[in-house]
């Protein structure tokens, strides 16, 4: 059995990651799992060296450990263009031209526009376009992102499900996040393809991540029918807030492992830290025990 941290080197780590990590690493050793580390480093213009580089250092300085190397998304283009190349024979991609203004400002105008879990959908302006008016837009140098029609690859499956170790077995209601893109000019794959792809190439048999990405597992499901990769199972934990109920982000340096570690704080000062901005109650409560 198998699970995984997978942290994104656009920052460093702050004291949510933390959180994350040791619960993806605890969760791991109770159930005599492996556990490891992926650098999500797919988005090359926004990542950088020093970042991994202080991924490494601050899970260390928490004390922990995982297989060296670590999968690094950017030396694995090919496994996603394979995928991406799966999908697009079997008619499920097609390329959308539209900004992200205009998809904003269409979503502004209509007061039908499709809704789900995390705000407003794409409409599918791109969906119908004929395979004439498709080529013809690329060759003009239009650029454009590659959407997946979720409608047709429900079609194409069966009712599917699965499990969250807290929560049960779930369907899967992919159509709540729309057509989504899987890949686009400056970012060949996107999180979703790719998080898909790592898990099965790395025998990943328990994800765990926090519950903003919760009706991802939705989507990610039906990917790995469409890919036939076998499913994991899922648990998802609750964000870790700071005091205005607001999530942490890289870009507060104060709450960032570095900048506490720097002040002096220790990891179990850390752990402690974590155990006061989690909720009272919830089955992941008997985790803490372990730190």
């Amino acid at each position: 059995m198998t699970t995984r941290f997978a942290p994104s080197p656009t920052g460093r780590l702050h004291i949510g990651h933390a959180w994350s990590a040791l619960f993806g690493s605890v969760l791991a050793r109770t159930r005599h799992d492996d556990f490891l580390l992926r650098i999500e480093d797919i988005d090359i213009g926004r990542c950088r060296p020093e970042y991994i580089t202080g991924i490494f250092e601050d899970l260390e300085w928490m004390g922990m450990e995982w297989p060296v190397p670590a999968r690094r998304q950017s030396e694995h283009f090919v496994d996603y263009h394979n995928a991406l190349r799966t999908l697009n024979a079997r008619g499920l991609l097609y390329p959308c031209f539209c900004t992200r203004k205009e998809i904003a400002d269409e979503a502004e105008r209509s007061i039908t526009a499709p809704h789900g879990p995390e705000g407003a959908l794409y409409a599918g302006s791109c969906r119908g376009l004929s395979k004439a008016e498709q080529e013809r837009r690329i060759a003009a140098g239009e650029p454009y992102a590659m959407r997946l029609n979720v409608k047709k690859a429900m079609e194409m499956s069966p009712v599917l499900t699965w499990v969250d170790i807290y929560r049960g077995s779930q369907k899967a209601t992919p159509e709540i996040l729309g057509d989504v893109i899987l890949s686009r000019k400056g970012v060949s794959a996107s999180y979703h393809l790719c998080v898909v792809v790592d898990d099965h190439i790395q025998g990943v048999t328990l994800v765990t991540r926090g519950d903003d990405l919760f009706y991802a597992s939705h989507l990610h499901r039906l990917l790995q029918h469409l890919l036939r990769f076998n499913p994991p199972d899922w648990a998802h934990h609750p964000l870790l807030l700071d005091t205005e109920g607001k999530r942490f982000a890289k870009r507060n340096d104060s709450v960032t492992l570095q900048h506490l570690r720097n002040e002096g704080k220790t990891p179990h000062d850390i752990i402690q830290m974590i155990r006061e901005g989690l909720p009272s109650n919830g089955p992941w409560q008997r985790l803490l025990m372990h730190f």
